[in-house]
């Protein structure tokens, strides 16, 4: 009897273990699931003011620099690549670069990288809209310039917002004696954010300046 006790209890010891998923990580892809549908009814305001006013959006539309948009674009669809690499660098506990080879670069250098082109998308974003400005496209202006600065808007406040959360990942790096699952979670869970920030704007993009 004790010898198969002893033996049962080897056995669960040595079984697999129960892996939970990370409360942080869930939580954050349940907050990231309500703002696509926050997305979304942007998109139909979009779409149904589109629909009203055919000849507006074919006299405003031609105001929309496309390719300085395409520009941008190209530059906030690669800074997601740049945050992968962060995080392939957090993953393993890798913080500071051990050269100056960008294969060797640790979270730190890729997240820089990351919040730079990020920084350019927006500033790029804000001339966009002076130019439009000084063309009389306003919020107030009409249907449609309601409906372009809503949405492109409250995409460039989440842009934003994803460029403070990479500051206070960037402190929590530095500031880490040592860096591990916690700060790498933190890592992972703000690149969550970020490439959702990136898809939807390709959405915005090819609905605003694309399709005709």
């Amino acid at each position: 009897m004790e010898d198969v006790t002893s033996t049962s209890l080897s056995r669960s010891a040595s079984g697999p273990a129960l892996n939970r998923p990370n409360a942080v990580a869930v939580g954050t892809i349940v907050w990231l699931g309500s703002e696509v549908m926050f997305f979304a009814g942007l998109f139909a305001i979009y779409f149904t003011l589109r629909s009203t006013s055919p000849e507006l959006w074919a006299a405003e539309t031609s105001k929309l620099e496309v390719p300085f948009a395409s520009v941008n674009t190209i530059i906030l669809v690669l800074s997601s690549f740049a945050c992968q690499f962060a995080v392939f660098a957090a993953e393993r506990f890798q913080v500071h670069r051990t050269s100056w080879n960008p294969r060797h670069w640790g979270m730190t250098e890729w997240f820089f990288v990351t919040y730079a082109m990020g920084a350019i998308f927006v500033c790029g974003q804000i001339f966009e809209y002076a130019n439009l400005w000084h063309e009389g496209v306003t919020l107030s202006s009409s249907a449609y310039g309601s409906a372009f600065y809503m949405t492109t808007g409250f995409h460039g406040l989440h842009v934003t917002g994803g460029l403070i959360a990479f500051l206070l990942t960037l402190g929590r790096g530095f500031a880490a004696k040592n860096f591990g699952h916690k700060e790498a979670t933190t890592a992972i869970v703000v690149s969550y954010y970020w490439h959702f920030v990136d898809v939807v704007w390709i959405f915005l993009f090819a609905v605003i300046y694309l399709l005709k």
